[in-house]
């Protein structure tokens, strides 16, 4: 799947957000440092996610995979 990083300069920094998921965003000095930031921050975010939701699943649960489209 692919995602939409948008990036702008902000005063000093250089601010990005994957516009199809809330809550990840970044701040970097230069717009080549915020050109991998989404990518990593998304990535943290996911595994992160995962973490929690396995944790609040507690023992009986079951995977399946989503395919999105």
């Amino acid at each position: 799947m692919e995602y939409t990083a948008l990036i702008k300069r902000s005063g000093e920094w250089w601010i990005g957000w994957i516009a199809e998921v809330p809550g990840v965003n970044c701040q970097e000095r230069t717009h080549e440092a915020l050109r991998q930031s989404p990518a990593e921050t998304f990535s943290e975010a996911l595994d992160f996610n995962r973490c929690e939701a396995l944790a609040a699943a507690g023992d009986d649960y079951q995977e399946e995979k989503v395919v999105i489209t």
